[in-house]
């Protein structure tokens, strides 16, 4: 498993990077940067409030309840999500932020590091929203941007599917990696296939595969929930039914399921994102197909799915599915992009080519 840059956006590597200068990991946690920071105007309606800490902190200590965004005379709070990284916490609405509009953010002392240390003192800060929108940002896979398929409870294939990039399992082991033909490292730390281009890893391979494995299958868990956590731009477009269309970049949200029995264009510049939030299953219709025109990249579109993943045959997908259950590709599908299954993953001579990073 080759270590690779996170799929992180500026500001939020900035504070990584602020919180890896740690000190001892037993220090009270501190917060030691913000975005916005206190006083800042004009922010953007659909902006986050992120925390930087001087030590890893406990992701379980951080929640709506002890990350809170309010405004107004009383407080009201504010709807969201709570996502945490090592030294990062960032804070997402469910959403739009009222505009102009004064907000504060506040951690209170029921925080905890890694190591259990409790926060000496709440950190409380403000800043005042514009009318604004600020261009979408990147959903930070973490580790599990390392993989073009991975799964929790198993990949198949029936061959030959062509696979560009490295595939895994966890916390199922090999046997679950099925019609591969699969040949051990003399390593065992990862195997290889005739149709991967790229390693093959599962859990009960040789150290240091088993803790790799359990991270990566947390970051795409944590990767699921940061998707889901954005506030939507637009919501149940098509009534669940998108064939034909050319949606913009932005978050998009539908509170069933969504079909495509006809391709859909995705339209916008190489730094534009899409996030597609799906609560049932995800069913693209043979022969249909995700097009990206404008310099829109796969790396930027994200499929985040409650439900199920059925690609139909040769249909053609773009961009990372994020799935709560499993992915089927039929016969001849293709996608260019990652498969992230939090069940299992059912290829059929298919081609899988992980984006750029």
């Amino acid at each position: 498993m080759t270590t690779r840059p996170r799929n992180t956006s500026p500001a939020v590597l900035f504070l990584a990077l602020v919180a890896a200068c740690k000190a001892d990991p037993n220090d009270a946690p501190k917060v030691t940067s913000t975005i916005p920071a206190d006083g800042d105007t004009n922010v953007p309606i659909n902006a986050s409030a992120t925390a930087g800490f001087n030590v890893e902190m406990d992701p379980a200590s951080l929640t709506p309840a002890t990350f809170t965004v309010t405004f107004g005379d009383p407080p009201v709070a504010v709807a969201g999500t709570v996502i945490t990284s090592e030294g990062t916490a960032v804070f997402w609405p469910s959403a739009h932020l009222a505009s102009d509009t004064l907000f504060t953010a506040t951690i209170t002392t029921d925080v905890t590091s890694a190591v259990g240390v409790p926060m000496n003192e709440p950190y409380t800060w403000g800043f005042t929203t514009g009318d604004a929108l600020a261009p979408g940002l990147p959903v930070n896979l973490g580790t599990s941007g390392d993989f073009a398929i991975l799964a929790k409870s198993g990949i198949s294939s029936v061959p030959a599917s062509a696979i560009t990039g490295d595939i895994g399992v966890s916390p199922a082991a090999a046997s679950f990696i099925t019609g591969f033909s699969l040949s051990a490292d003399a390593s065992n730390e990862f195997a290889t296939s005739p149709q991967v281009t790229g390693q093959v890893f599962a859990a009960d391979y040789a150290p240091p595969t088993p803790s790799n494995m359990t991270t990566a299958i947390g970051d795409m868990e944590l990767a699921f929930t940061d998707a889901a956590g954005r506030a939507p731009d637009v919501t149940e477009l098509g009534a669940g039914d998108i064939g034909g269309m050319t949606l913009p970049s932005g978050v998009y949200k539908w509170g069933t399921g969504l079909l495509i029995p006809t391709s859909v264009t995705l339209d916008g510049s190489s730094s534009d994102v899409w996030i597609l939030q799906v609560a049932q299953d995800l069913i693209v219709s043979s022969a249909a197909n995700i097009v990206l025109i404008g310099g829109a990249q796969p790396k930027n579109v994200y499929w985040q799915v409650a439900g199920l993943v059925d690609v139909g045959t040769t249909a053609h997908l773009e961009g990372v599915v994020l799935t709560q259950t499993s992915v089927t590709m039929r016969t001849g599908a293709s996608i260019n992009g990652r498969l992230l299954a939090q069940t299992a993953v059912d290829l059929d001579q298919n081609v899988v080519v992980e984006p750029g990073r």
